[in-house]
């Protein structure tokens, strides 16, 4: 069997992507509604499963395998999850398309700060039952409402820890009273449903009369308006006695989701704290041994380690290979001099 070419592979996606332009096109100017519908499935369908990164079973500290599996009900639909330990309770919450299979190395590190770890796969994901809008179907409110569902069963945290699109879910459920917590911990959270908006856009071709039917449609789907499901305008709307600490953890180098909007969430959230990373990517940052450290010392309202501490404006490598340079050349200039 011949295999395609790097070549041949980006002229079947350029092709794709032009015969999905011109649908949208004729779409907008016969039937919005028609594309609107198309659209708002498109967005909102899950990815296929991801190969969890999680650290592998036989490297696995024991007390990760001796949790107790759980279940609650929401909507008539069950929500599945693991809980570990005992103790002021702290919430993983995955991202889109992820598991708690995923934040399974954060267990440990929680555990040994005396912490109990309830983790689960929001509906549509993992092991939990498929969502309202059926299988392979689900979006950020919803994950929330499984956060809701889940702190439900288990009390008020010490501390939420969600990994990208689940810390909009998390900053959204702390926001509208679905769960209370002293400490929440964003790990490369997106900057929101708005920004989304633009790329679904872009990627789709949609005109405005069809962008127009999507957003009423979104607002329909979830009960907010796209421009409602920003993190920065969640957060600026929280009431001071209910906004908790915050620790917010980015990868410099993340391909998937900037690092720029973490810099400006953590800005606008008094006291907040930003810890960069390099090299670990969107999912990767997970599993890293430091970043665990970290994660669990802040929810243990301990301080973190200076070294580990990212700038808010980090300045990217190539600026300091630049430096490097500039400054090996002033010392052979003034070594020939």
């Amino acid at each position: 069997m011949a295999l395609s070419s790097p070549q041949k592979s980006t002229n079947d996606r350029s092709i794709h992507r032009l015969a999905t332009h011109v649908a949208f096109r004729i779409s907008e100017a016969l039937a919005p509604h028609v594309g609107a519908r198309v659209a708002e499935r498109l967005w909102f369908r899950l990815p296929p499963a991801r190969p969890s990164v999680a650290t592998p079973v036989r490297a696995t500290p024991i007390r990760e395998l001796l949790g107790s599996a759980f279940e609650v009900a929401l909507r008539g639909r069950s929500v599945r999850g693991w809980v570990w330990g005992e103790g002021p309770v702290v919430y993983l919450v995955h991202g889109w398309g992820g598991s708690l299979e995923q934040l399974t190395p954060l267990v440990a590190p929680l555990l040994d700060r005396g912490l109990q770890v309830v983790a689960f796969d929001g509906l549509g994901h993992g092991r939990s039952d498929p969502g309202v809008h059926g299988s392979g179907s689900s979006d950020a409110v919803e994950l929330g409402r499984s956060l809701d569902a889940v702190a439900a069963r288990f009390g008020p945290a010490r501390a939420v820890v969600a990994h990208s699109m689940g810390a909009l879910s998390a900053l959204l459920a702390i926001r509208d009273g679905w769960v209370a917590a002293e400490r929440l911990v964003l790990i490369a959270p997106p900057s929101g449903i708005p920004d989304l908006l633009v790329r679904v856009r872009g990627e789709l071709g949609l005109g405005a009369r069809t962008t127009r039917r999507l957003v009423e449609r979104v607002r329909l789907r979830t009960g907010y308006a796209p421009d409602d499901l920003d993190l920065v305008t969640i957060a600026t709307s929280l009431e001071r006695r209910d906004r908790p600490e915050l620790l917010v953890v980015h990868d410099l180098l993340d391909r998937e989701v900037p690092h720029e909007p973490s810099a400006r969430l953590v800005h606008s959230w008094p006291g907040a704290e930003l810890l960069s990373t390099a090299g670990l990517g969107h999912r990767r940052v997970l599993a890293d041994a430091a970043v665990g450290g970290a994660v669990a010392r802040f929810v243990d309202r301990l301080p973190l380690e200076a070294s580990l501490h990212g700038d808010d404006r980090p300045q990217p490598w190539p600026d300091l290979v630049a430096a490097d340079r500039s400054a090996t050349g002033a010392g052979a200039r003034a070594g020939a001099a």
